[in-house]
């Protein structure tokens, strides 16, 4: 996976800020992940949720497991892309969340908060969920 440089050396103040304020109220982004048998880049647009400063994706309930959730089971290191007017590449690492009862409380947030047709049951038994850290402080 390419990484980008230091983008704490290239970013002016204001740019800083707008990606700060991105990232505290979620949105649509692009994350890329590594091929578990190809070790190619993986591209994909995604939704993440702030909740609590925590950095979160999930998706909606489905039984069979997506392909970048695998890929981040072999390699858990990742791309965050940050889209918009002040787009930037974040390196970063993702903690796929297992504890049933972390995975419920994320499912209630995102219910309430974001995904209201969705069932909290369902998400919390059939969802992808993933943590994601910065390798950087923004």
């Amino acid at each position: 996976m390419q990484q980008t440089s230091d983008p704490r050396q290239t970013r002016d103040p204001a740019e800083t800020d707008a990606i700060r304020r991105l990232l505290s109220r979620g949105g649509l982004i692009d994350i890329t992940t590594t091929g578990r048998r190809t070790g190619q880049p993986r591209r994909i647009e995604i939704v993440f949720h702030s909740i609590d400063g925590r950095l979160i994706i999930t998706g909606q309930p489905r039984h069979g497991k997506r392909a970048w959730l695998i890929n981040l089971e072999a390699d858990p290191r990742l791309t965050f892309h940050v889209k918009g007017p002040v787009p930037a590449d974040l390196p970063a690492t993702a903690r796929i969340i297992t504890d049933p009862t972390e995975r419920r409380a994320t499912a209630e947030w995102v219910v309430a908060n974001a995904w209201h047709n969705q069932n909290v049951d369902a998400m919390t038994d059939y969802s992808p969920m993933i943590e994601v850290t910065l390798d950087r402080p923004i």
